[in-house]
């Protein structure tokens, strides 16, 4: 009997990843009734990253939390033993900005704080925290709020929400900060290496993608600075020039320079989170995938740390999506041996991305019919 592992990512704006691989593995078993099949999503550290938690076996725990804009929104965290897992895109993210209206100046961290927080308080002591897809510039301010921190302007109040608001940031007290935080772990799924501030901080490179102007840019370039200097004052140490401080506007930084945070790439830890080693042991095949196979794929893409721990336990990969623009050199030296994209069966894109569960059915007997081995006769 062929075993098959359909561990995918997401298909951005189509299907979450556990639909991918549920479709993925309806067209395998229909091909080849005798085939065993295990599904495991996958996530990055971006939008998605609870959902595979939980599909891999970690508790859902509903909290309402600050929404970027300031509203409550009904959201979650992870939970199995002591880990927890917290998506930022959750409830810090793009996806939850109001009508999609994006708030570069004013857009809080806060909310992932108080899921940090309500872990913490649940009994949590190692927390993973994914800040892919984040809507926020603010430096983790809001984040650092929510768990007891005090930003407080020249009169003695209290910072509002956003980055623009640490242009009137004056004192910084961290007295306040969440007594678990002493004994807790927090390890942070990220994929880029940028700096809080300068040209290539999280306001010039990613400021832009969440609403700010060249205006805005510079100006939060410098709240953030600013913010930077009180935490060193505080601190002893200045992290703003730190690999990975400027991701998810800042909130890198703050969780390195404040949290005592460790930062990984997003894949690396979130297979090993979801004990992938373990469901790949054996296996014959790995399908994995994501909307776009692409060059930001081969940069430490959910596909690519798939196939290259697949391929260490001996097992083949290919690769399923909506759009692919490797080709076939690229994936082989990737460690995907073929890819299937819903393109060639749809070229539409409106009707690819809209049928996508169907034309993975598709794909999923295709593979079956063409990666494993004939049945034995009986």
């Amino acid at each position: 009997m062929p075993r098959v592992l359909v561990a995918p990512d997401k298909f951005k704006g189509s299907l979450p990843a556990t639909e991918v691989a549920a479709a993925v593995a309806r067209g395998l078993t229909r091909a080849r009734p005798d085939v065993e099949v295990t599904c495991l999503p996958v996530a990055d550290g971006g939008d998605g990253t609870l959902d595979a938690a939980v599909a891999a076996g970690f508790e859902r725990v509903p909290v309402t939390a600050t929404g970027p804009t300031g509203e409550p929104v009904d959201t979650a965290y992870g939970r199995r033993g002591d880990t927890a897992v917290v998506e930022m895109a959750d409830v810090s993210g793009l996806v939850r900005l109001p009508g999609g209206r994006l708030a570069a100046r004013t857009a809080t961290s806060r909310g992932t704080g108080e899921l940090i927080a309500a872990a913490l308080e649940a009994g949590a002591r190692q927390v993973v925290l994914g800040i892919g897809g984040s809507a926020t510039t603010d430096g983790g301010a809001g984040l650092l709020q929510a768990l007891g921190a005090r930003l407080l302007d020249a009169d003695g109040g209290e910072l509002g929400p956003g980055g623009a608001a640490l242009e009137h940031l004056a004192g910084l007290d961290l007295s306040g900060l969440h007594p678990a935080l002493r004994e807790a772990r927090v390890v942070v799924a990220c994929d880029v290496d940028n700096p809080l501030t300068g040209p290539t901080g999280a306001a010039a490179v990613y400021g832009p993608q969440k609403g700010a102007d060249p205006d805005d840019v510079a100006f939060l370039d410098r709240c953030l600075a600013r913010l930077a200097d009180a935490v060193a004052e505080q601190t002893g140490r200045d992290l703003r020039d730190e690999p990975g401080a400027g991701a998810a506007g800042g909130v890198g930084f703050a969780a390195l320079a404040v949290l005592g945070a460790t930062l990984r790439p997003g894949i690396d830890l979130l297979l090993e989170l979801l004990d992938f080693a373990a469901h790949v042991r054996g296996t014959d095949l790995v399908v994995t995938g994501e909307g776009s196979l692409d060059e930001q794929t081969l940069h430490g893409k959910a596909p690519v740390g798939v196939a290259r721990r697949a391929r260490a336990a001996g097992a083949s990969v290919v690769a399923v999506c909506g759009v692919r623009k490797l080709s076939d050199d690229r994936l082989l030296d990737a460690g995907i041996d073929a890819a299937y994209a819903l393109a060639d069966l749809e070229p539409d894109p409106a009707r690819s991305m809209a049928g996508a569960a169907p034309l993975l059915e598709v794909v999923g007997a295709r593979v079956a019919a063409e990666r494993l081995r004939p049945p034995a006769p009986r």
